[in-house]
């Protein structure tokens, strides 16, 4: 059984695959406790894979999305999803065809079979992965150059503390966050900057 926050139909929000259709499947519960993640850990249900499956096919369903579509991306999220996917998951959801993608802090071993990682690793945690798809980095003014050092990846994402819509005072410091982090990357090329496009868009 894994223990499920919620599954949903939107557009992956954030890092390489920004503006694609997605299914997201978010896992309660973590080792770490980032003080911007905005999952609440006391609301889940316990899920088979199966019933995930079925799940995913019930959002896709509901959102009318044409049956001749290719394979559709389903992004495995959290909370830290490497706490609880294995390969009973990962082949029931690759025989529905579906391409699968994690988003992970990288302190866990992942199973073989994921076609696509994201790693976002974390200020003084200990990383087991040593490559990836692409690394995407929260930039709160620290050195990311560590992380690029560690993980070897294709992609490279700096991301700003919070990049939505800015309505109060204390949204300010995140404007000027985001202001900080394409200085950064300015300076350091190799970085391309990551916005939350969903808190932009207004979607989920």
């Amino acid at each position: 059984m894994y223990k499920v926050n919620e599954i949903f139909y939107s557009l992956q929000g954030e890092g390489y695959w920004t503006g694609r259709p997605a299914v997201f499947v978010r896992f309660s519960g973590c080792n770490l406790r980032c003080p911007w993640c905005d999952t609440d850990f006391k609301a889940y249900r316990e899920m088979r894979a199966e019933d995930i499956c079925a799940a995913a096919e019930k959002a896709v369903r509901d959102a009318k999305v044409d049956p001749n579509a290719p394979n559709l991306l389903l992004v495995l999220t959290g909370g830290e999803p490497s706490l609880q996917v294995d390969d009973a998951l990962l082949n029931v959801l690759h025989q529905a065809g579906y391409y699968i993608a994690i988003e992970t802090n990288g302190t866990c071993p992942l199973p073989d079979g994921i076609d696509w990682v994201c790693c976002s690793p974390k200020e003084g945690s200990r990383l087991s992965l040593q490559q990836a798809d692409e690394v995407k980095v929260v930039y709160t003014g620290q050195s990311p150059e560590p992380w690029r050092e560690a993980v070897y990846a294709r992609h490279y994402y700096l991301q700003p503390l919070d990049s939505g819509p800015q309505t109060n005072a204390t949204n300010s410091a995140s404007r000027n966050n985001a202001k900080e982090t394409i200085r950064y990357i300015q300076a350091h090329p190799w970085w391309r900057l990551s916005l939350q496009t969903h808190k932009l868009t207004g979607i989920r």
